[in-house]
């Protein structure tokens, strides 16, 4: 009985505009697996915007390939100057010569996880979602640092 009571009172409630429900997208934490479960299952990454400044496929370099396609998510793409939200994620598709998925990187900003640099954590996947490195990979941390002033993000120009 009270349950009927209560989901009649929330219904009135939110017919007259008393009450808004905003349910919150649960972020995971700095873990190469729950990470690979948010971008390919609960939001997927292929879903998501790009840079304005960096869409499609596009020439890439090493150690990320001879191509790439880079996607970021809401809370990337609403960051309009550094430092990026907590709960950004850029995910860069690694491409060969061929065009050819080879692997997938990716770049997370976690609150509190790694200050020094600029709290990202970092996972490379293969392209079936096995996790190949995570964490704080110096290689990724050493060349990403290049760019500290821009948030550690390297295909996006923050505009000053």
């Amino acid at each position: 009985m009270q349950t009927k009571l209560l989901t009649g009172c929330l219904a009135v409630a939110m017919m007259m505009g008393g009450a808004s429900f905003t349910v919150a997208e649960e972020m995971p934490g700095p873990d190469g697996a729950a990470l690979w479960n948010h971008i390919s299952k609960v939001s997927p990454y292929t879903k998501w915007g790009q840079w304005a400044d960096h869409e499609g496929m596009l020439a890439g370099r090493a150690p990320h390939g001879k191509f790439h396609k880079v996607f970021v998510n809401k809370k990337g793409t609403d960051s309009t100057s550094p430092p990026l939200q907590y709960g950004a994620i850029e995910v860069k598709e690694n491409y060969s010569p061929s065009k050819e998925l080879k692997a997938i990187t990716v770049m997370y900003k976690v609150k509190g996880y790694n200050p020094d640099s600029g709290d990202w954590f970092w996972a490379k996947y293969s392209p079936t979602g096995k996790v190949l490195k995570s964490g704080k990979p110096k290689a990724c941390i050493g060349c990403h640092s290049t760019r500290v002033a821009n948030d550690f993000v390297l295909v996006h120009e923050f505009k000053k």
